[in-house]
């Protein structure tokens, strides 16, 4: 029988010295500080030998642990390359994705029959986040989140452009038959709808549309989007909403943009995905197709 360290340590181990950190390293598996630190003391203990050593807060890698480290990486490639290889063709995989809410209720979770119908073997499961800056988690084969495609912004992700996102004034068709905008003045007196998690979203659009006098407006605000554009669309009051996420809203009837010639330009989307990640291409394979559908 071969000899062989614990293989959780190992795989641990191996995140710890690439990443640099121990937090990071959490992160990416989905542990805890302490999970992580146990785990490489049990390694460190069957080779009888130090791993990290102890620098300011943070701890190390040793020089050895270095080469060790890179060492199981090419055997835990190799050893993904050979399941992969091995798989039953027909076996159904799993893609975890994760989305702020928004964009997975407005833009991803519509298109993703479209994915089905190409893909039948994959199994898409999305998880959602409260706002799109949240951090990042391990867990996850691929992360959207708000942002600029620049490396050193997630220096353990690849990062590719997803979605560009652009505001533009929002209302329901039944307010509008009673009380039309016809020209950017004409929102005065309707009722302002404003989100927590997009503040700013007013000022802006005022600005673009001339009105910056009127900046002082009273809003009724919610704390996420999803919850104003359902008071939009109740009919409840105006709103400022992402253009590109509410296409299947506005050809649907559900919401109209009376003046769309007023656009405010924001940070689009982007996908993260771990540097460590797909051996098969699956991963590729989805970001790729989330940037045809935009």
């Amino acid at each position: 029988m071969r000899r062989l360290p614990p293989l959780n340590a190992l795989r641990i181990f191996e995140v710890a010295a690439r990443t640099g950190s121990y937090a990071e390293a959490g992160a990416e598996l989905g542990l805890t500080h302490g999970a992580v630190s146990r785990q490489i003391a049990a390694l460190e203990s069957w080779l009888g030998q130090r791993l990290f050593v102890k620098d300011g807060r943070r701890m190390v890698a040793t020089p050895m642990a270095r080469i060790f480290a890179a060492e199981v990486g090419l055997s835990f490639d190799r050893l993904a390359v050979a399941a992969e290889a091995c798989g039953r063709p027909d076996a159904r995989r799993i893609l975890r994705v994760s989305a702020p809410t928004s964009f997975a209720m407005r833009w991803l979770i519509p298109r993703l029959n479209r994915y089905h119908a190409d893909h039948p073997q994959v199994e898409v499961v999305v998880a959602t986040v409260s706002t799109v800056f949240e951090e990042l988690r391990g867990g996850v084969d691929v992360a959207i989140r708000r942002g600029v495609a620049r490396e050193h912004a997630w220096p353990q992700h690849r990062v590719v452009p997803v979605l560009d996102d652009v505001d533009t004034l929002i209302m329901s068709p039944a307010l509008f038959a009673q009380r039309p905008i016809l020209k950017p003045a004409d929102i005065e007196g309707h009722t302002l709808l404003a989100s927590e998690t997009r503040a700013g979203d007013w000022t802006d659009w005022l600005a673009a549309a001339g009105l910056q006098h009127l900046t002082g407006l009273p809003r009724q605000i919610f704390d996420h989007f999803f919850v104003t554009r359902q008071a939009v669309e109740d009919g409840l009051g105006i709103g400022i909403g992402p253009l590109p996420m509410l296409e299947i809203d506005v050809a649907g009837g559900r919401l109209m943009t009376p003046l769309p010639e007023i656009r405010v330009p924001r940070t689009g989307y982007v996908a993260l995905v771990p540097r460590h990640a797909d051996a098969g291409n699956l991963v590729a394979g989805f970001v790729d197709w989330l940037a045809g559908e935009a």
